[in-house]
Protein backbone atom coordinates (compact mmCIF):
# COMPACT_ATOMS: atom_id res chain seq x y z
CA UNK A 1 0.00 0.00 0.00
CA UNK A 2 1.60 3.48 -0.89
CA UNK A 3 -0.09 6.86 0.31
CA UNK A 4 0.90 10.14 -0.87
CA UNK A 5 0.20 13.30 1.56
CA UNK A 6 -0.75 16.52 0.23
CA UNK A 7 -0.51 20.32 2.06
CA UNK A 8 -3.11 22.42 0.92
CA UNK A 9 -5.84 24.88 1.68
CA UNK A 10 -8.18 24.52 -0.89
CA UNK A 11 -9.60 28.14 -0.94
CA UNK A 12 -11.80 27.13 -2.78
CA UNK A 13 -11.19 23.71 -4.30
CA UNK A 14 -10.47 24.67 -8.07
CA UNK A 15 -9.27 22.51 -11.42
CA UNK A 16 -5.50 22.97 -10.67
CA UNK A 17 -5.77 21.18 -7.21
CA UNK A 18 -7.73 18.15 -9.03
CA UNK A 19 -4.86 17.83 -11.14
CA UNK A 20 -2.78 18.06 -8.33
CA UNK A 21 -4.52 15.46 -6.40
CA UNK A 22 -4.40 13.07 -9.88
CA UNK A 23 -0.96 13.55 -11.05
CA UNK A 24 0.21 13.05 -7.40
CA UNK A 25 -1.13 9.87 -7.66
CA UNK A 26 0.16 8.78 -10.49
CA UNK A 27 3.55 9.85 -10.41
CA UNK A 28 3.91 8.37 -7.04
CA UNK A 29 2.14 5.45 -8.35
CA UNK A 30 -0.26 5.74 -4.85
CA UNK A 31 -3.13 3.53 -4.07
CA UNK A 32 -4.57 6.73 -1.21
CA UNK A 33 -3.94 10.43 -1.10
CA UNK A 34 -4.01 12.03 2.08
CA UNK A 35 -4.58 15.35 2.50
CA UNK A 36 -3.86 17.70 5.42
CA UNK A 37 -5.72 20.89 5.04
CA UNK A 38 -6.09 24.39 6.87
CA UNK A 39 -9.33 24.64 8.78
CA UNK A 40 -11.54 28.06 8.52
CA UNK A 41 -8.65 30.04 8.78
CA UNK A 42 -5.71 30.15 6.17
CA UNK A 43 -1.73 31.40 6.11
CA UNK A 44 -1.92 34.28 4.57
CA UNK A 45 -3.59 35.39 7.83
CA UNK A 46 -7.52 35.69 6.64
CA UNK A 47 -10.62 33.24 7.00
CA UNK A 48 -10.92 31.15 4.33
CA UNK A 49 -13.51 31.96 2.13
CA UNK A 50 -15.93 28.90 2.64
CA UNK A 51 -15.83 26.68 6.17
CA UNK A 52 -13.63 24.09 6.45
CA UNK A 53 -16.14 20.99 6.02
CA UNK A 54 -17.56 22.48 3.08
CA UNK A 55 -13.89 21.82 1.66
CA UNK A 56 -13.49 18.83 3.08
CA UNK A 57 -15.71 17.30 0.96
CA UNK A 58 -14.93 19.27 -2.54
CA UNK A 59 -11.66 17.38 -1.93
CA UNK A 60 -13.80 13.65 -1.07
CA UNK A 61 -15.29 14.36 -4.02
CA UNK A 62 -12.56 14.98 -6.31
CA UNK A 63 -10.05 12.51 -5.62
CA UNK A 64 -9.05 12.99 -1.66
CA UNK A 65 -9.06 9.89 0.82
CA UNK A 66 -9.19 11.03 3.77
CA UNK A 67 -9.30 15.23 5.06
CA UNK A 68 -7.23 16.03 8.13
CA UNK A 69 -7.26 19.98 9.69
CA UNK A 70 -4.42 21.63 10.10
CA UNK A 71 -4.23 23.19 13.96
CA UNK A 72 -5.11 26.42 13.74
CA UNK A 73 -1.54 27.98 14.95
CA UNK A 74 0.28 26.77 12.13
CA UNK A 75 -2.22 26.93 9.21
CA UNK A 76 -2.02 30.52 10.54
CA UNK A 77 1.70 30.48 10.87
CA UNK A 78 4.97 31.69 8.73
CA UNK A 79 5.95 29.14 6.47
CA UNK A 80 8.25 27.79 8.33
CA UNK A 81 5.70 26.65 10.73
CA UNK A 82 3.14 26.26 8.45
CA UNK A 83 5.82 23.76 7.23
CA UNK A 84 6.83 22.15 10.27
CA UNK A 85 3.07 21.97 11.78
CA UNK A 86 2.12 19.83 8.23
CA UNK A 87 5.34 17.80 7.82
CA UNK A 88 5.22 16.71 11.34
CA UNK A 89 1.55 15.80 10.96
CA UNK A 90 1.89 13.55 8.26
CA UNK A 91 5.45 12.46 9.52
CA UNK A 92 3.26 11.00 12.56
CA UNK A 93 0.85 9.40 10.66
CA UNK A 94 3.48 6.41 9.84
CA UNK A 95 1.71 5.32 6.64
CA UNK A 96 2.56 7.99 4.54
CA UNK A 97 5.27 7.61 1.72
CA UNK A 98 5.26 10.32 -0.16
CA UNK A 99 5.04 14.12 0.09
CA UNK A 100 4.09 15.83 -3.22
CA UNK A 101 3.86 19.48 -3.34
CA UNK A 102 3.60 22.00 -6.64
CA UNK A 103 5.78 24.43 -7.60
CA UNK A 104 7.04 26.66 -9.83
CA UNK A 105 10.23 25.31 -10.34
CA UNK A 106 9.05 21.61 -10.77
CA UNK A 107 12.78 20.64 -10.00
CA UNK A 108 13.65 18.69 -6.71
CA UNK A 109 16.70 18.64 -7.18
CA UNK A 110 17.00 22.49 -6.85
CA UNK A 111 14.79 23.12 -4.57
CA UNK A 112 16.45 20.49 -2.63
CA UNK A 113 19.75 22.13 -3.00
CA UNK A 114 18.32 25.36 -1.44
CA UNK A 115 17.12 23.88 1.47
CA UNK A 116 20.42 22.25 2.11
CA UNK A 117 21.52 26.18 2.14
CA UNK A 118 19.11 27.48 4.02
CA UNK A 119 19.64 24.89 6.54
CA UNK A 120 22.93 25.05 6.97
CA UNK A 121 23.95 29.32 6.17
CA UNK A 122 27.28 30.72 5.65
CA UNK A 123 27.81 32.93 8.93
CA UNK A 124 27.60 35.83 7.01
CA UNK A 125 24.27 35.18 6.55
CA UNK A 126 22.77 36.78 9.78
CA UNK A 127 24.91 40.00 9.29
CA UNK A 128 23.63 40.60 5.31
CA UNK A 129 20.21 39.66 6.01
CA UNK A 130 20.11 41.88 8.86
CA UNK A 131 21.38 44.86 7.08
CA UNK A 132 19.01 44.22 4.42
CA UNK A 133 16.22 44.27 6.78
CA UNK A 134 17.40 47.80 8.05
CA UNK A 135 17.40 49.21 4.50
CA UNK A 136 13.50 48.25 4.41
CA UNK A 137 13.05 44.95 2.77
CA UNK A 138 11.19 42.64 4.15
CA UNK A 139 11.89 39.00 5.74
CA UNK A 140 11.15 37.33 2.43
CA UNK A 141 12.66 40.00 0.03
CA UNK A 142 15.75 40.44 2.28
CA UNK A 143 16.56 36.94 2.64
CA UNK A 144 15.65 36.18 -1.22
CA UNK A 145 18.25 38.87 -1.78
CA UNK A 146 21.14 36.95 0.67
CA UNK A 147 20.64 33.76 -1.00
CA UNK A 148 21.10 35.54 -4.40
CA UNK A 149 24.51 37.48 -3.48
CA UNK A 150 25.91 34.45 -2.49
CA UNK A 151 25.32 31.96 -5.33
CA UNK A 152 25.63 34.61 -7.70
CA UNK A 153 29.33 35.33 -6.40
CA UNK A 154 29.79 31.49 -6.71
CA UNK A 155 27.73 30.92 -10.07
CA UNK A 156 28.93 28.53 -12.50
CA UNK A 157 29.08 28.49 -16.31
CA UNK A 158 26.19 26.34 -16.66
CA UNK A 159 23.74 29.06 -14.55
CA UNK A 160 22.95 26.47 -12.11
CA UNK A 161 23.61 28.27 -8.86
CA UNK A 162 21.70 31.47 -10.27
CA UNK A 163 18.28 29.20 -10.72
CA UNK A 164 18.76 28.47 -6.93
CA UNK A 165 18.83 32.42 -6.20
CA UNK A 166 16.02 33.10 -8.53
CA UNK A 167 12.78 30.24 -7.07
CA UNK A 168 13.19 32.29 -3.80
CA UNK A 169 10.89 34.65 -5.66
CA UNK A 170 7.86 32.58 -6.02
CA UNK A 171 5.61 31.27 -3.21
CA UNK A 172 5.03 28.09 -3.75
CA UNK A 173 9.11 27.41 -3.88
CA UNK A 174 9.08 29.08 -0.80
CA UNK A 175 6.84 27.12 0.85
CA UNK A 176 8.56 24.01 -1.08
CA UNK A 177 11.81 24.43 0.38
CA UNK A 178 10.22 24.98 3.90
CA UNK A 179 8.27 21.39 3.45
CA UNK A 180 12.29 20.02 2.53
CA UNK A 181 13.63 21.40 5.24
CA UNK A 182 10.91 20.30 7.88
CA UNK A 183 11.30 16.88 6.25
CA UNK A 184 15.15 17.46 7.27
CA UNK A 185 14.58 18.63 10.74
CA UNK A 186 12.17 16.04 11.80
CA UNK A 187 14.30 12.81 10.09
CA UNK A 188 11.47 11.59 8.19
CA UNK A 189 11.94 8.94 5.99
CA UNK A 190 8.73 10.42 3.62
CA UNK A 191 9.91 10.64 0.04
CA UNK A 192 9.78 14.47 -1.20
CA UNK A 193 7.91 15.10 -4.90
CA UNK A 194 7.09 18.19 -6.38
CA UNK A 195 5.12 18.80 -10.10
CA UNK A 196 5.16 21.96 -11.71
CA UNK A 197 2.11 24.55 -11.26
CA UNK A 198 -0.14 24.25 -14.30
CA UNK A 199 -2.00 27.04 -13.24
CA UNK A 200 -2.18 31.01 -13.61
CA UNK A 201 0.03 32.63 -11.80
CA UNK A 202 -0.29 32.22 -7.74
CA UNK A 203 -1.51 36.20 -8.03
CA UNK A 204 -3.13 36.24 -10.74
CA UNK A 205 -6.54 38.52 -10.20
CA UNK A 206 -8.38 37.01 -13.90
CA UNK A 207 -9.85 34.34 -14.61
CA UNK A 208 -8.22 31.73 -17.57
CA UNK A 209 -10.54 32.27 -20.08
CA UNK A 210 -8.53 29.62 -21.99
CA UNK A 211 -6.17 26.64 -20.83
CA UNK A 212 -2.55 27.08 -22.20
CA UNK A 213 -2.58 24.75 -25.49
CA UNK A 214 0.28 23.32 -23.13
CA UNK A 215 -1.47 22.42 -20.15
CA UNK A 216 -4.80 20.80 -21.86
CA UNK A 217 -3.68 17.40 -22.61
CA UNK A 218 -1.83 16.73 -19.32
CA UNK A 219 -4.99 18.50 -17.21
CA UNK A 220 -8.18 16.78 -19.08
CA UNK A 221 -7.72 13.25 -17.93
CA UNK A 222 -7.56 14.76 -14.07
CA UNK A 223 -10.90 16.64 -14.46
CA UNK A 224 -14.17 15.92 -13.70
CA UNK A 225 -15.81 15.05 -16.95
CA UNK A 226 -18.68 16.59 -15.82
CA UNK A 227 -17.22 20.06 -16.39
CA UNK A 228 -18.70 22.27 -18.55
CA UNK A 229 -17.03 23.21 -21.76
CA UNK A 230 -12.91 23.31 -21.78
CA UNK A 231 -11.66 22.98 -18.51
CA UNK A 232 -9.80 25.58 -17.46
CA UNK A 233 -7.13 26.49 -14.32
CA UNK A 234 -7.07 30.11 -12.83
CA UNK A 235 -5.70 30.85 -9.57
CA UNK A 236 -7.72 30.79 -6.10
CA UNK A 237 -7.28 34.40 -6.06
CA UNK A 238 -9.39 35.19 -9.25
CA UNK A 239 -11.67 32.62 -8.54
CA UNK A 240 -12.21 34.45 -4.53
CA UNK A 241 -12.04 37.46 -6.60
CA UNK A 242 -14.61 36.51 -8.93
CA UNK A 243 -16.80 35.27 -6.53
CA UNK A 244 -16.54 38.48 -4.19
CA UNK A 245 -17.25 40.35 -7.58
CA UNK A 246 -20.93 38.24 -8.30
CA UNK A 247 -23.65 40.61 -8.41
CA UNK A 248 -25.72 37.21 -7.97
CA UNK A 249 -25.96 33.58 -7.98
CA UNK A 250 -25.97 34.01 -11.60
CA UNK A 251 -22.98 35.59 -11.40
CA UNK A 252 -21.03 32.42 -10.56
CA UNK A 253 -21.73 30.93 -13.97
CA UNK A 254 -17.95 32.67 -14.96
CA UNK A 255 -16.36 29.97 -12.34
CA UNK A 256 -17.90 26.75 -14.27
CA UNK A 257 -14.67 26.04 -16.36
CA UNK A 258 -12.47 27.03 -13.78
CA UNK A 259 -13.52 24.36 -10.70
CA UNK A 260 -15.00 20.95 -10.96
CA UNK A 261 -18.53 20.37 -11.51
CA UNK A 262 -19.35 18.77 -7.89
CA UNK A 263 -17.46 22.04 -6.24
CA UNK A 264 -19.67 24.71 -8.98
CA UNK A 265 -22.94 22.74 -7.93
CA UNK A 266 -21.48 23.45 -3.88
CA UNK A 267 -20.94 27.13 -4.55
CA UNK A 268 -23.62 27.93 -6.21
CA UNK A 269 -25.81 26.42 -3.55
CA UNK A 270 -24.35 27.62 -0.66
CA UNK A 271 -24.03 31.02 -2.13
CA UNK A 272 -25.19 34.15 0.34
CA UNK A 273 -25.96 31.56 2.80
CA UNK A 274 -22.42 30.26 3.84
CA UNK A 275 -20.13 32.31 2.22
CA UNK A 276 -17.97 34.18 1.23
CA UNK A 277 -16.61 35.21 4.32
CA UNK A 278 -13.90 37.95 4.13
CA UNK A 279 -11.38 39.16 6.56
CA UNK A 280 -13.75 43.00 6.43
CA UNK A 281 -16.26 40.56 8.35
CA UNK A 282 -14.17 40.42 11.33
CA UNK A 283 -13.07 44.16 11.50
CA UNK A 284 -15.21 44.58 14.70
CA UNK A 285 -13.72 42.01 16.84
CA UNK A 286 -10.10 43.22 15.34
CA UNK A 287 -10.50 46.56 16.08
CA UNK A 288 -12.13 45.78 19.95
CA UNK A 289 -8.77 43.95 19.99
CA UNK A 290 -6.85 46.91 19.01
CA UNK A 291 -8.69 49.00 21.35
CA UNK A 292 -8.36 46.83 24.75
CA UNK A 293 -4.98 45.65 24.67
CA UNK A 294 -1.70 47.16 25.40
CA UNK A 295 2.03 47.15 24.11
CA UNK A 296 2.67 44.36 26.35
CA UNK A 297 -0.40 42.32 25.61
CA UNK A 298 -0.06 42.66 22.02
CA UNK A 299 4.09 41.65 22.28
CA UNK A 300 2.37 38.29 23.33
CA UNK A 301 1.39 37.20 20.17
CA UNK A 302 2.66 35.36 17.64
CA UNK A 303 3.88 37.51 14.58
CA UNK A 304 3.12 40.65 17.21
CA UNK A 305 7.06 42.18 17.37
CA UNK A 306 7.85 45.29 19.76
CA UNK A 307 7.64 47.77 16.19
CA UNK A 308 4.23 46.78 15.30
CA UNK A 309 2.74 46.79 18.32
CA UNK A 310 4.17 50.33 18.38
CA UNK A 311 1.91 50.57 15.28
CA UNK A 312 -0.53 49.56 16.39
CA UNK A 313 -0.88 51.66 19.73
CA UNK A 314 -0.13 54.73 17.86
CA UNK A 315 -3.28 54.15 14.98
CA UNK A 316 -5.27 57.21 14.92
CA UNK A 317 -8.24 56.02 13.21
CA UNK A 318 -10.11 53.09 13.10
CA UNK A 319 -13.08 53.75 11.56
CA UNK A 320 -11.46 52.20 8.67
CA UNK A 321 -11.78 49.33 6.53
CA UNK A 322 -9.14 46.37 7.47
CA UNK A 323 -7.89 46.91 4.28
CA UNK A 324 -7.18 50.27 5.05
CA UNK A 325 -5.75 49.42 8.87
CA UNK A 326 -3.51 47.40 7.13
CA UNK A 327 -2.07 49.85 5.25
CA UNK A 328 -1.47 52.17 8.00
CA UNK A 329 0.27 49.34 9.92
CA UNK A 330 2.53 48.23 6.91
CA UNK A 331 6.13 49.58 6.61
CA UNK A 332 8.59 48.22 3.80
CA UNK A 333 9.65 45.70 5.67
CA UNK A 334 6.54 43.98 6.90
CA UNK A 335 4.45 42.30 4.02
CA UNK A 336 0.28 42.64 4.29
CA UNK A 337 0.26 39.03 5.00
CA UNK A 338 2.53 39.29 7.94
CA UNK A 339 0.53 41.74 9.46
CA UNK A 340 -3.09 40.19 8.70
CA UNK A 341 -1.07 36.81 10.75
CA UNK A 342 -0.47 39.32 13.65
CA UNK A 343 -4.25 40.16 13.29
CA UNK A 344 -5.68 36.88 13.10
CA UNK A 345 -3.43 35.49 16.21
CA UNK A 346 -4.79 38.43 18.12
CA UNK A 347 -8.57 37.61 17.66
CA UNK A 348 -7.87 34.00 17.72
CA UNK A 349 -5.49 34.24 20.86
CA UNK A 350 -2.79 32.36 19.86
CA UNK A 351 0.24 33.64 22.10
CA UNK A 352 3.64 33.19 21.93
CA UNK A 353 4.26 31.04 24.77
CA UNK A 354 2.02 28.52 24.25
CA UNK A 355 3.07 28.24 20.63
CA UNK A 356 6.75 27.73 21.79
CA UNK A 357 5.49 25.03 24.13
CA UNK A 358 3.87 23.11 21.39
CA UNK A 359 7.16 23.52 19.24
CA UNK A 360 9.10 22.43 22.00
CA UNK A 361 6.32 19.54 22.17
CA UNK A 362 7.14 17.93 18.68
CA UNK A 363 4.56 20.37 16.41
CA UNK A 364 1.12 18.83 15.69
CA UNK A 365 -0.21 17.25 18.66
CA UNK A 366 -3.24 15.11 17.01
CA UNK A 367 -4.58 14.42 13.50
CA UNK A 368 -8.33 15.92 13.56
CA UNK A 369 -9.98 13.97 10.38
CA UNK A 370 -12.22 16.31 9.00
CA UNK A 371 -13.58 13.44 6.39
CA UNK A 372 -13.19 10.50 4.58
CA UNK A 373 -14.52 7.75 1.65
CA UNK A 374 -16.17 5.19 3.41
CA UNK A 375 -13.88 2.73 1.53
CA UNK A 376 -10.45 4.44 3.44
CA UNK A 377 -12.02 3.65 6.72
CA UNK A 378 -8.62 1.14 7.26
CA UNK A 379 -6.31 4.09 6.14
CA UNK A 380 -7.73 5.60 10.12
CA UNK A 381 -7.41 2.21 11.35
CA UNK A 382 -4.07 1.86 10.09
CA UNK A 383 -2.94 5.36 11.92
CA UNK A 384 -4.29 4.63 15.12
CA UNK A 385 -2.39 1.19 15.13
CA UNK A 386 0.90 2.56 14.30
CA UNK A 387 -0.18 5.11 17.26
CA UNK A 388 2.44 7.42 16.23
CA UNK A 389 -0.74 10.21 16.98
CA UNK A 390 -3.90 10.65 18.53
CA UNK A 391 -6.48 10.58 15.87
CA UNK A 392 -9.80 12.92 16.37
CA UNK A 393 -12.86 11.93 15.27
CA UNK A 394 -15.10 12.91 17.92
CA UNK A 395 -14.21 16.06 19.83
CA UNK A 396 -16.18 15.25 22.98
CA UNK A 397 -13.92 12.42 23.38
CA UNK A 398 -10.87 14.24 22.89
CA UNK A 399 -9.70 14.80 26.55
CA UNK A 400 -9.18 11.02 26.73
CA UNK A 401 -7.15 10.90 23.93
CA UNK A 402 -4.68 14.24 24.08
CA UNK A 403 -2.85 15.60 27.25
CA UNK A 404 -3.17 19.24 28.45
CA UNK A 405 -1.02 20.88 25.68
CA UNK A 406 -2.67 18.91 23.25
CA UNK A 407 -5.98 19.33 24.96
CA UNK A 408 -5.05 23.53 24.57
CA UNK A 409 -4.08 23.10 20.68
CA UNK A 410 -7.84 21.80 20.00
CA UNK A 411 -9.26 24.50 22.20
CA UNK A 412 -7.34 26.91 19.88
CA UNK A 413 -9.13 24.80 16.22
CA UNK A 414 -12.54 25.28 18.32
CA UNK A 415 -12.22 28.55 19.40
CA UNK A 416 -11.57 29.95 16.15
CA UNK A 417 -14.08 27.78 14.32
CA UNK A 418 -17.10 29.32 17.13
CA UNK A 419 -15.39 32.42 16.04
CA UNK A 420 -16.20 31.67 12.31
CA UNK A 421 -19.30 30.41 12.74
CA UNK A 422 -20.66 33.54 14.27
CA UNK A 423 -19.23 35.45 11.80
CA UNK A 424 -21.54 33.34 9.14
CA UNK A 425 -24.56 33.76 11.23
CA UNK A 426 -24.45 37.17 11.35
CA UNK A 427 -23.68 37.92 7.83
CA UNK A 428 -26.08 35.37 6.48
CA UNK A 429 -28.41 33.93 9.16
CA UNK A 430 -27.42 30.36 8.44
CA UNK A 431 -26.02 28.65 11.56
CA UNK A 432 -23.42 25.98 11.13
CA UNK A 433 -23.49 23.11 13.81
CA UNK A 434 -20.48 23.98 16.47
CA UNK A 435 -17.54 21.23 16.60
CA UNK A 436 -18.96 19.48 18.89
CA UNK A 437 -21.91 18.10 17.40
CA UNK A 438 -20.67 18.03 13.67
CA UNK A 439 -19.83 14.87 12.78
CA UNK A 440 -17.09 13.98 10.24
CA UNK A 441 -17.72 13.86 6.32
CA UNK A 442 -18.20 10.55 5.08
CA UNK A 443 -18.80 9.91 1.19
Amino acid sequence: MKVVGLITEYNPFHNGHKYHIDEARRITGADYVVIVMSGNFVQRGAPAMIDKYSRAVMALENGADIVLEIPVCYATGSAEYFALGTVSLLNKLGIIDYLCFGSESGDISILKEAAQFLTNVPASFDQQLTSYLKQGLSYPAARAKVVGDYFRKTQTHDNHDSKIADILSEPNNILGIEYLKALHKLSSDIIPVTIQRKSAHYHALDLTEQTPSNVVAEALFSLDVTTAGNPTISSATAIRRAILNADNVFGLSKLRNSVPNSVFQLLTNNYYKTYPVTEEDFSEIIKYKLLSEDKTSLVSYVDVSTDLADRMMNLKDLNKCISEIVKDLKTKNMTHTRIMRALTHMILNIDQETFYSYNQSGYTAYARVLGMKRDSSHLLREIKRREGIPVITKVTDAKKQLDPLGMQMLKNDIFATHIYNQTVYKKFGTTIMNEYKYGICII
